[in-house]
């Protein structure tokens, strides 16, 4: 389990893989796990890509108000920082909300370190993130044609 990992392909070049990361966040690991084995985000865009911070995705509906129909989880707020390539899960103002929707930081973004809980970082793949479209939402947003766990 140690060494499992998420492999998103998207449709702005090819594949991200994601070394999770349960030692920090088990149970948004198993969530994220779980919810990629069931293929919940297959064909899900990122409605949210901001230059030089993060790019949002993991909402069925592109809004930035959905998720799946599992319960919210519990924060797993972690020391980990918040740097280039790290995953962490989006959440609404209340701590305990998160539930799909995740972020990959682009760069340093430290002040959001032990309010959202890191869950895995970028080990392969990085400019693939880099190359979505931006905004809020972008026009055509990129999106995750595949979503793969490997154990």
């Amino acid at each position: 389990m140690a060494d499992q990992t998420l492999t998103l392909t998207l449709d702005s070049g090819g594949d991200v893989v994601i070394q999770l990361r349960p030692d920090l966040a088990p149970g948004h690991v198993e969530r994220i796990a779980t919810l990629a084995k069931q293929g919940f985000y297959d064909g899900v865009v990122f409605h949210r890509v901001i230059p030089g911070f993060m790019a949002q995705g993991g909402d069925p509906t592109g809004t930035g108000m959905g998720g799946s129909d599992l319960p919210d989880l519990k924060a797993e707020f972690n020391a980990e920082p918040h740097v280039r390539g790290v995953c962490s899960m989006a959440r609404s103002s209340n701590p305990n909300s998160g539930n799909s929707q995740f972020f990959i930081c682009f760069d340093d973004a430290t002040f959001l370190d032990r309010q959202y809980t890191v869950w895995g970082v970028v080990t392969e793949g990085m400019e693939h993130v880099d190359a979505l479209p931006k905004g809020e939402p972008p026009a055509k947003p990129g999106k995750i044609l595949k979503a793969t766990v490997s154990e």
